[in-house]
């Protein structure tokens, strides 16, 4: 086993800490294109730095993509390395809860899902640079819409995963500190409800409620689960609507989130939830469905298990205790694993309760599975 690279990584752990303290203390909700972009701007500087080649991709309001390259070794196809930059807390949340590190444990928007991975992808990369130990060439991808669908960056995680010979996906590690190897799909969608207003003291029966309407869908779409044997879940989690409190609401609007086990169960779930969406039950209301983002399941394939059962090898042998599992959340890694390239996800530093204001990071792992990931490339020549 070479040490070179290993060694590097372990010298590095204060630089880790502090790359993902500066990340974590910057605001990056999906929709906010310049919080994205300058975490963006800060894992270009540190790459560049450290002689990586980077570019960046224009992807729209979301923010925009990078790209980190380096030459090695003889193989065309590359090693690819994988995360988002996006975070799902509003743009101030850094405010009321920036960083923080008590008792190895830390916290802070983002710091598991998935800030520690994006530092973890940066160094690995770095650490084969500074060695020159890496038998093929190394990729990796920086992306800022994961958490609504990458509606942008799914052509461009699809384009650089099927020129690759093998994924990683740096999500967060589970909580027990397993990797992923397989995960199901899920989607997004936008129901728009409009009605009729009127006053709601003097002539509401004028009026056409489309918060009432709204109201219906919403026990019908959350019943789907129950009504087959299929390994679906269906959540409304954002609603707005209405004109003023003494009005029959005009409109009403919200975004619906699919996940499911199958591209068969997809199809038929997709299709019941729009039925219900576009099924009105009073003259005068109607409504209109858009599908905002989809994530394909990660497959499990005879590739992907090879890559699977190469990474835990290399974990056992520094000692961890790392094993695969399945989860029932998406991500780009079924982006990726559709191309037919191997793939593996959750091989970021160990986390949980992501989303909430409980997510945590155990930051002592975070070069120990910098290391692992290390070792499995190293093991590829």
């Amino acid at each position: 086993m070479t040490q070179k690279t290993l060694d590097w990584l372990a010298a590095h752990e204060a630089d880790m800490h502090a790359l993902l303290e500066a990340l974590v203390n910057t605001d990056s909700n999906s929709h906010d294109r310049e919080g994205v972009n300058r975490v963006k701007d800060q894992i270009e500087a540190f790459l560049t730095e450290k002689g990586l080649t980077t570019s960046t991709t224009t992807l729209g309001p979301g923010g925009d993509a990078l790209h980190a390259r380096l030459a090695a070794g003889t193989g065309n196809r590359p090693v690819l390395m994988m995360g988002h930059m996006d975070t799902v807390f509003p743009t101030g949340e850094v405010a009321k809860r920036p960083f923080k590190v008590e008792d190895g444990i830390a916290s802070g928007p983002g710091c598991a899902d998935m800030k520690a991975g994006l530092v973890m992808n940066a160094f690995v990369m770095a650490a084969f640079a500074a060695t020159g130990e890496s038998p093929v060439p190394l990729h990796a991808l920086f992306t800022p819409d994961e958490e609504i669908g990458s509606p942008a960056s799914a052509p461009v995680i699809e384009a650089a995963a099927a020129d690759a010979r093998a994924v990683f996906n740096s999500e967060p590690g589970r909580i027990s500190g397993n990797v992923v190897n397989g995960r199901r799909g899920g989607a997004f969608y936008k129901v728009t409800i409009t009605g009729r207003a009127a006053h709601a003291g003097q002539n509401p029966k004028d009026g056409r409620s489309a918060i009432d309407e709204f109201a219906r869908k919403t026990l019908a779409w959350h019943a789907l689960p129950e009504q087959d044997s299929w390994d679906i879940n269906v959540n409304v989690g954002l609603v707005s609507g209405g004109q003023s409190v003494n009005t029959i609401a005009p409109y009403a609007e919200c975004q619906i989130d699919l996940r499911y086990a199958t591209k068969e169960e997809y199809e038929k779930a997709e299709a019941a939830i729009k039925e219900i969406a576009m099924t009105c039950r009073e003259d005068g209301v109607s409504a209109t469905f858009e599908r905002l983002g989809a994530f394909l399941p990660m497959l499990q394939t005879e590739g992907s298990a090879a890559l699977t059962e190469a990474y835990l090898s290399a974990a056992h042998d520094l000692g961890q205790t790392t094993q695969a599992e399945f989860t029932r959340s998406c991500a780009d890694s079924g982006i990726a694993s559709y191309t037919g390239t191997p793939t593996l996800c959750a091989t970021g530093p160990r986390g949980g309760k992501g989303h909430s204001p409980e997510e945590f990071l155990d930051i002592g792992t975070m070069v120990p599975r910098a290391q692992a990931m290390a070792l499995t490339i190293l093991r590829m020549g």
